[in-house]
């Protein structure tokens, strides 16, 4: 049995999680409405949301092979301050030039944040892992589900100027965390990673991370394209922020509640129906948003949140499963699941916004889902394969 002590680090890193992916998800659903704000376009606004996912994401795997050697706390704290301080004034921002500032700067934060988190997480996780590492990532999908409702609520009953005051949770937290979670000593665990070539050729010519990150990225272009893009079909028709922030608060939400029961389900049905439920699910639902969202939209909504239950089922395993192939890079894996697919995603989005703003949201949506459910048999068969024949 544990002791309190002996889990206090654990706790404060997941409320920390908890309260960083807050901020990450403040911008999708006030987006539509910054644009509005700086007479900006559909495709161009969702460049600007590209951008900040490349910049919270694609690096994370590079700030992950220095919190594997450094072992300093530096990253965790840093990196929640400059998330909490850029995003919050983002929306105040009243030229394009200042707004991708505060975008890049702040999700560069959440960048150093994550794979550092993600890898003292593990090693305060105790025996179970994966349970320890689902309610690790549940938190944080649960804080990225308040982001909307929040910077919404704020945005619509308070005006975009006082999104800024958001930024005292974030900051605040940093200062107490900085006393309560401790510093890790080790004389080997800054050495795994040292060179810093190997260490990526290592993980980049393995092929279960590969396909791992395969996975990752599917999985993160559904959820990616549906807060990006939804946001703006729901302001054509009229919604106003605090419903879009309810919507996108609704899915991440239910997304949360896949991740923290994930490893009851692993343990009764197994990791690969897992994979295959979540992966293919996302398109029956999404056909079904289609055809309810203009004449019935509660079920619509409904529908929406049953896709980010589904989505979110297969996010823990991945993580664990990836950071079991070597464990000795646990931070630098973690970057990659967690900040690397999204990273690339990100970078397929920036296209995304145009093709949507010419042949319209659903129909580049109804082809997004398409892609995991189709190519789910030809993955997994591979990632499972290589399971049974090891």
């Amino acid at each position: 049995m544990e002791n309190f002590t002996e889990k206090k680090p654990r706790i404060w890193l997941n409320i920390a999680h908890f309260i960083n992916d807050i901020y990450t998800g403040m911008l999708n659903p006030i987006m539509p409405f910054i644009a509005a704000k700086l007479a900006i376009s559909m495709a161009l606004a969702t460049i600007i949301l590209s951008i900040s996912h490349i910049c919270s994401s694609l690096l994370q795997p590079i700030f992950g092979f220095f919190a594997d050697n450094i072992l300093k706390r530096v990253f965790i704290f840093w990196g929640l301050l400059m998330t909490s301080v850029f995003i919050s004034f983002a929306p105040s921002s009243n030229h394009i030039f200042p707004l991708l500032v505060c975008v890049i700067l702040g999700s560069l934060g959440s960048s150093l944040f994550h794979p550092q988190a993600l890898g003292f997480s593990v090693r305060f996780a105790g025996e179970d892992v994966t349970r320890n590492m689902g309610i690790f990532i549940g938190l944080g999908t649960l804080g990225y589900s308040f982001g909307p409702i929040i910077s919404a609520y704020v945005t619509q009953y308070l005006g975009l100027d006082s999104v800024r005051y958001l930024s005292v949770l974030g900051v605040c937290w940093v200062l107490l965390m900085f006393n309560f979670v401790p510093k890790i000593y080790s004389e080997t665990a800054g050495k795994s990673g040292s060179n810093f070539i190997k260490t990526f050729k290592d993980i980049l010519t393995n092929r279960k991370l590969n396909i791992l990150n395969i996975i990752a990225m599917l999985k993160t272009l559904v959820t990616t394209s549906t807060s990006i893009l939804l946001p703006f079909l729901w302001k054509s028709i009229g919604y106003k922020p605090f419903h879009i922030g309810a919507a996108l608060f609704a899915f991440s939400f239910a997304a949360g509640i896949g991740s923290f029961i994930s490893r009851s389900v692993e343990n009764k049905v197994g990791a690969q129906k897992v994979f295959y439920f979540s992966m293919v699910s996302t398109l029956p639902l999404m056909i079904a948003f289609a055809f309810l969202y203009q004449h019935y939209p509660i079920l619509s909504f409904a529908v929406y949140v049953l896709m980010g239950f589904c989505t979110g089922m297969a996010m823990p395993i991945t993580m664990v499963m990836a950071q079991s192939v070597l464990p000795q890079y646990k931070s630098i894996i973690g970057g990659f699941i967690n900040g690397f697919s999204w990273g690339v995603v990100a970078l397929v989005m920036s296209v995304v916004g145009f093709v949507a703003q010419a042949k319209g949201i659903v129909p580049v949506l109804l082809v997004i889902t398409l892609i995991p459910a189709v190519s789910s048999y030809f993955i997994l068969s591979r990632l499972f394969g290589e399971e049974t024949a090891a």
